[in-house]
């Protein structure tokens, strides 16, 4: 083991790797420590993460886009038409909570018939290019859990009938867990335990893929990007794209009216006077019931994880850092004498960059307002809100047959 990573692990004290500064580290295990960022350690003890002052913002309301319609989708489909629109697939999570084991969009959503996740969102996207004639290059991040089932996947499937060519596949860099005391836990005796980077991730993630230099060649201008558990997401969406060029925005951002108050989805608002999405959680509950003068709700426009972002001011921000946030959760780990343990409550710090700060970073954003029944049918859990079920009722009151 180098001794630069030696003098970090007795400088940190780490009580799982110690054994490592006697004897032979596994080959994994050494890459792993040469190539993480061990500034993460020091923000454990500084994990407050300061938000600014929030205010409202409106959103581009239903009305005003279907007024205007015939304009932005003229825009949209030029923009798509010249190659300028890509669509970005984050695919990196694990369907656990539906009881299924394997990439989320692996799961069979079908009630008659066999219809993956996948499938799905791939015949969303393919409405677009039906439409326009040209293929909508689409990147797939997945997560090194489960990146070779979901290649295996889209080409046991004929890409869902899809152009291969435009298909791209990159995995999102991986982060290390760290205990509440600051010690790197292990997963086995060869891996630390190591988790997605969170949502913001992405571009990072797909830089290191060398996947710019794609998007350069192909002359992509903006970037559609969607969460791979909304069935009904409508991607490279032309009225959307053509809304966010029109308005003079760099940014859009798709929004649903909330259900209630307290929904838990983030809300659009302003944070210190620039575009932001504040979290579910950190509304207070005067915040949550504000009204406007109309009777509609100050922060009644919950985001679904469909954004648009122009490619240059991407380029820009990936120069500079994301903000780290650091959340608690419950991570598997072998201790010192390579005894597992399974915990049942948080054990451990995780570290994550989120795309509500790549919002923020850009210079404005447009709340675009959606028909949630049309484009929002979340897959989170196995029953109940936001379930299988929910979005199986949604999908066939779309007339897709399931």
């Amino acid at each position: 083991m180098k001794t630069e990573i030696k003098e970090k692990i007795t400088a940190t004290n780490q009580k799982y790797l110690k054994k490592f500064l006697t004897e032979e580290a596994p080959a994994k295990l050494e890459s792993q420590l040469e190539h993480m960022d061990w500034s993460y350690l020091d923000m454990i003890h500084n994990k407050e993460q300061q938000r600014g002052t929030f205010s409202p913002l409106a959103a581009m309301e239903i009305s005003e886009i279907e007024a205007n319609k015939d304009k932005y989708l003229a825009t949209g489909l030029d923009a798509v038409k010249n190659g300028k629109v890509g669509a970005i697939l984050l695919a990196g999570g694990q369907g656990t909570r539906l009881g299924f084991d394997k990439a989320k969009g692996m799961f069979n959503i079908g009630k008659t018939k066999e219809l993956y996740i996948f499938e799905q969102l791939v015949a969303n996207l393919m409405k677009v290019t039906n439409q326009t004639g040209t293929w909508v290059p689409l990147y797939v991040m997945t997560s090194e859990i489960n990146d070779s089932m979901t290649r295996e996947f889209f080409e046991e499937h004929d890409y869902f009938g899809y152009n291969k060519d435009y298909v791209k596949f990159f995995v999102q860099e991986m982060v290390p867990a760290v205990d509440f005391d600051g010690n790197l836990l292990m997963k086995s005796e060869d891996s630390l335990a190591m988790s997605p980077n969170g949502n913001g991730g992405w571009f990072k993630s797909l830089i290191n893929a060398g996947l710019d230099k794609d998007l350069k060649d192909k002359g992509v201008e903006w970037l559609n990007v969607f969460a791979v558990d909304n069935v009904l997401q409508q991607i490279a969406d032309p009225v959307f794209v053509g809304a966010t060029i029109e308005s003079g925005c760099v940014s859009g951002s798709k929004v649903v009216r909330k259900c209630d108050p307290y929904e838990r989805v983030g809300a659009m608002c302003l944070e210190n006077g620039k575009p932001s999405i504040v979290e579910y959680y950190e509304l207070t509950p005067e915040m949550a019931e504000a009204k406007n003068e109309n009777g509609s709700l100050q922060y009644g426009f919950g985001v679904i994880l469909n954004y648009l972002f122009r490619v240059d001011k991407l380029m820009a921000i990936a120069e500079k850092s994301l903000p780290l946030h650091v959340v608690e959760k419950k991570v598997p780990y072998i201790d010192e004498n390579g005894t597992e343990h399974k915990p049942e409550t948080p054990n451990a710090y995780k570290f994550e960059t989120l795309i509500l700060d790549m919002v923020y970073m850009m210079d404005n954003s447009l709340p675009f307002e959606v028909d949630r029944e049309k484009e929002f049918a979340p897959v989170k859990n196995a029953t109940g809100t936001d379930s299988v079920e929910t979005a199986r009722a949604l999908l066939e009151k779309n007339g897709i047959e399931i």
